[in-house]
């Protein structure tokens, strides 16, 4: 088994790596991306050799976290051929949150790892032309306990529209927002003056929170349910970020982006597809 950084040479390869990672990786060193590692297994399992190197990559991982009292971290399947221009595999392969001690996050490894061979994976990769031998890899970071999740388009992925930016935003970690189990607010702005030329803010009745065993969904407080996400500023920095990165890539993006405390993070960058099918 091998094991590559983020934010080194050997994980910016998206041919060796997958696009998850090799993207995230060439903006960890300017980008608030979280730090972590990138596994290459050689099996569905992992040995007795392979869990300890995977040990010790978490105990450098927790030695690195700010909070190492809390040394809580994500697990992401990717596989090589994901978050490409022709297929994002969002929502195909398995990912978990709030994963503490090496033993959890072994076996959260070896979830991932047969969640990219499941029939629906398969399906979907057969489905845009990227049949053959799957090559599956995980990526480990720290996880961030969001107050806020977004994910951000530098083009509207419903009309294929190129002159802005549209936000959506929820409360909490990003899987009740991904999933579709909360109407998101919904934010329009324009690119070539950082405009906000539309806000829709929803009635957000649930959101993802950490619990004992990971991640749960639980209603959100009466209180925040219809109240915007979002602050004007943080709206701005987000669409400058995605007009930045969409410059910096060469293609439209599609970003996963959270807020905990204030502070901005920056898990995902990968391409939006739908365009070519508008």
């Amino acid at each position: 088994m091998k094991i590559a950084w983020l934010g080194t040479p050997a994980s910016q390869d998206p041919h060796r790596v997958g696009g998850k990672a090799a993207h995230l990786s060439k903006l960890a060193s300017t980008l608030p991306v979280p730090p972590g590692f990138c596994i290459f297994p050689t099996g569905n399992r992992l040995t007795r050799h392979q869990r300890r190197e995977l040990a010790e990559s978490y105990e450098r991982l927790v030695g690195q976290i700010a909070n190492p009292h809390s040394p809580a971290v994500a697990v992401r399947s990717s596989a090589v051929g994901e978050d490409g221009q022709q297929a994002s595999f969002a929502g195909q392969h398995e990912s978990y949150l709030n994963i503490r001690g090496a033993d959890q996050v072994a076996e959260a490894v070896e979830r991932c790892i047969e969640s990219v061979y499941t029939a629906r994976a398969i399906a979907y990769r057969q489905s845009h032309g990227l049949g053959g031998k799957i090559t599956p890899v995980v990526l480990v970071q720290q996880f961030i306990q969001a107050d806020v999740s977004c994910v951000v388009f530098s083009a509207d992925p419903r009309n294929g529209a190129t002159d802005r930016v549209l936000v959506n935003a929820a409360w909490g970690l990003g899987e009740s927002l991904v999933g579709g189990s909360v109407t998101p607010d919904l934010y329009i702005i324009a690119k070539n003056r950082l405009e906000l030329l539309e806000s829709r803010i929803a009635e957000k009745l649930v959101m993802t929170v950490t619990c004992a065993d990971g991640t749960c969904e639980v209603p959100v407080p009466r209180a925040l349910r219809n109240e915007p996400c979002l602050t004007q500023r943080q709206l701005l920095q987000l669409a400058s970020l995605s007009i930045e990165l969409e410059a910096g890539q060469g293609w439209p993006v599609d970003l996963e982006c959270l807020f905990a405390a204030g502070k901005f993070y920056l898990v995902q960058c990968r391409p939006i597809t739908t365009l070519n099918r508008i």
